[in-house]
This record gives C-alpha cells, sequence and structure tokens, in this order.
C-alpha cells in the first residue's frame, strides 16, 4: 500500500462529497492513520459520522483563523501519532455575496476573509507542522482552480484568493525542501461540491468542460483522490512546487 505506516492529516472535510474527505479516505485504504479537522459544531456531526468508517481515526475541531486552534492540533498530533507524512489542505471560504455580480465590487472585508481562510491558513498550518515532519520525506498538499490562473465568471475573489494559493505553494516548497518536505498543489477540474454550491451557473461551467475538455468529460472526486496518493507518497519524492491539473485536460485548451 502506497501510505503504510504513514499519518496525515486533513484539514476541510465538510461532508461527503468534499474533495478533502475523498483523499482522506483513500489514504486510510493506502494504509495511513488519518486526523481529521471539522469547523464549528455544525459541521463536527459530519466529521465524526465520516470518520467512523475509517481505522482509529483523530477527530480535532479548528478554526484555522485562529493560531491557537492550529497549534492545539498539531500538539494533539504530537501527541497521538508522535511524527506526520503529511499534511492536505483542503480548505477555502469567500462570502456568498463576493461570489455575486462583478470583481470591481469585491469590499475590503470580503478580500481579507477570503485569503485569510483560503490562503493564510496554509502557511499557518505548515509552519505549525514543520516541526512533526521533518526528514521524513513529508508531504503537503493543497487544492486549487483554474480560476487563480484565468478569469472563471463567478468566481470573483476566490480566484484571486487562488492564485495567492499557488504562489505560496511555491514559496513554502523553498522554504521548506532544505527539511525534507514537499509542498504541491492540485487543481481539480469543477466538482459538485459544498463550496461549489456557492458558484453562479455552476451547472454551465460544469457543461463547457464537459464540452471543451480533450476527455470530453468531467472529473469527479475519486480521480482528484488517485492523483493526490502520488503526490502524497514516496513515489513523488523529487516532486515540489508543482501545481497538477485533474481537470481531463481542460487547462490546456485555448479556446
Amino acid at each position: 500500500m502506497l501510505l503504510e505506516g504513514k499519518t496525515g492529516v486533513v484539514f476541510g472535510v465538510a461532508n461527503k462529497r468534499s474533495l478533502a474527505w475523498a483523499i482522506a479516505r483513500r489514504a486510510a485504504e493506502e494504509g495511513a492513520r488519518i486526523a481529521l479537522t471539522y469547523q464549528g459544531e455544525r459541521l463536527e456531526e459530519n466529521a465524526r459520522e465520516l470518520a467512523a468508517s475509517l481505522t482509529d481515526p483523530l477527530v480535532l475541531p479548528c478554526d484555522v483563523t485562529k493560531d491557537e486552534d492550529i497549534a492545539a492540533v498539531f500538539a494533539k498530533i504530537k501527541q497521538e501519532f508522535g511524527g506526520l507524512d503529511f499534511v492536505v489542505h483542503g480548505v477555502a471560504y469567500a462570502l456568498r455575496e463576493e461570489l455575486e455580480g462583478e470583481y470591481l465590487n469585491t469590499s475590503r472585508e470580503g478580500y481579507r476573509i477570503a485569503q485569510d481562510i483560503s490562503v493564510y491558513s496554509l502557511t499557518a498550518i505548515v509552519r505549525e507542522a514543520a516541526a512533526l515532519m521533518d526528514s521524513r520525506n513529508a508531504s503537503v498538499l493543497t487544492l486549487t482552480y483554474l480560476g487563480g490562473e484565468r478569469v472563471i465568471p463567478g468566481y470573483n475573489v476566490m480566484g484571486v484568493a487562488k492564485a495567492a494559493l499557488d504562489m505560496s505553494v511555491r514559496y513554502l516548497a523553498q522554504s521548506l525542501g532544505p527539511r525534507g518536505i514537499r509542498v504541491n498543489a492540485l487543481s481539480a477540474g469543477p466538482v459538485k461540491t459544498l463550496a461549489s454550491a456557492g458558484i453562479g451557473g455552476f451547472s454551465k461551467i460544469l457543461e463547457h468542460m464537459r464540452n471543451r475538455a480533450p476527455l470530453r468529460r468531467n472529473i469527479d472526486q475519486s480521480e482528484v483522490a488517485d492523483a493526490a496518493m502520488f503526490l502524497l507518497s514516496d513515489m513523488a519524492r523529487g516532486v515540489t512546487g508543482e501545481i497538477l491539473h485533474v481537470d481531463c485536460g481542460y487547462n490546456i485548451m485555448g479556446m
């Protein structure tokens, strides 16, 4: 198994459709022991219900806007796991009103919230995780989207956040490389998740991709999870600072 004997933590599991959950479940199937985090009581029941299908999971609360919550997560992981082999960052959020209308009308507060939760949280998490990952050929993986490279109507402030996230991957890869820690991103094509439900015209985006992607179809969560296994495992031990597109080839198209 690709991750046998390894330990990992997955941030961003909201429900059974989450890409983060698809990755967590697949990692467990490949032999990893998993810690899951949830934010707030509203999502706790979902997280614990999903974790019940894993072997000896660790389920922890974490508000990624609070440094003390992040520190508490890794203190508990150190106590329970000893060390850490991978981190999956699947956290993203923007105010619903910022995904409506024109990007020109983005509010200062809406911009701050999107950047803090969707981007800065990766750095805050990895800073705490690094001491548990030293010299383990460890891997950090975040989830991004083509809207950070090109304009996707309705994606607005989240597109700008994903662009910043992509660059954070590269800077973190450079910072953590000497410690044997790799940092990469998966850029998944559009998938029906809780997050995508807030994007206006999402069904049209799915249709457009299906008609224009070289493979002439949309992706599903399992394809993202399978690609994640490569980046989290020792098979990708020479890969860092990369953004791997899992979108049936849509990203290569000019028109």
